[in-house]
């Protein structure tokens, strides 16, 4: 166990989707060698460009979870309870498995394949498609210090990342796991206005964008709030405090708070 890290660690990855490929290249950035890394992926013409693309084995499911120091789920959570049945039969001592899996705890997946299984559950959002992701740790009551920590070597290389107790991981998600959609959502409506008001739609989506992305830049490398940053733009009686003045009359913060805890809500439902 002493040599249970990202360099050693032999791994298998059960989905190989568009997440599981994003976490896969982070994973080969970190420094686990292709030779240590397989694969389970049901289309072949994808485990074929899987296998080209970073020079890793495709394997079975019952070969991964016998082989792999760490097994990786990334497939949908309907999907789970058939993974858990494949996993559970061949499923390697002393193996760490992480679930990439929105609503589903730690506990199914431990009462699916022992309860001394060391399990560790993930919320990655989107953004960790290029490396700028936003991920959840939660970690069960079985890890010990060398799993814990090959866990946060792994998700430093996808970006960021929060430890959290697990009961806090549905609003996590409807935080960073759905906020990126909120965010897009955001940036369609000002598109739609800034075109309603005649602006080309091709020049409104660049105006839109690098205001956003410079906006982001600003609040993630000034070391200033949200709060100082928004009212440094905000002259009293100005053009922004007009705008600003319609967001807070029809209660914005009312708004985003309601759509956040359905997305918990829903999260919860899916467990």
């Amino acid at each position: 166990m002493n040599q249970f890290n990202l360099a050693t660690a032999s791994v298998g990855f059960i989905g190989v989707g568009n997440m599981g490929e994003a976490l896969l290249s982070a994973l080969l950035k970190a420094g686990t060698p292709a030779s240590k890394i397989s694969f389970s992926e049901r289309g072949a013409e994808r485990s074929a460009q899987i296998v080209e693309r970073y020079g890793v084995t495709s394997s079975t499911i019952a070969e991964l979870s016998s082989q792999s120091d760490v097994l990786l789920i990334i497939v949908k959570p309907q999907d789970l309870e058939t993974v858990l049945d494949a996993v559970r039969p061949t499923l390697k001592a002393d193996s760490l498995v992480i679930s990439f899996l929105a609503g589903k705890r730690i506990s199914t997946i431990e009462a699916g394949l022992g309860s001394q299984t060391s399990v560790v559950r993930v919320m990655p959002n989107t953004p960790t498609l290029l490396g700028a992701g936003m991920c959840i740790v939660s970690f069960g009551s079985v890890i010990n210090d060398i799993q814990r920590e090959y866990v946060r070597n792994f998700m430093k290389a996808c970006g960021k990342f929060v430890e959290l107790p697990e009961e806090l991981q549905d609003a996590a998600a409807a935080t960073s796991g759905s906020g990126p959609a909120y965010f897009f959502a955001f940036v369609e409506a000002m598109i739609a206005g800034a075109t309603d008001m005649g602006i080309d739609e091709a020049i409104a989506t660049q105006l839109t964008i690098q205001t956003i992305v410079g906006a982001a830049k600003m609040l993630d490398e000034s070391g200033k709030s949200a709060k100082t940053l928004r009212e440094n733009v905000t002259s009293p009686k100005g053009m922004t405090y007009e705008g600003l003045k319609v967001f807070a009359e029809a209660d914005l913060n009312s708004l985003v708070a309601k759509a956040m805890k359905a997305a918990a809500d829903r999260s919860r439902e899916m467990a």
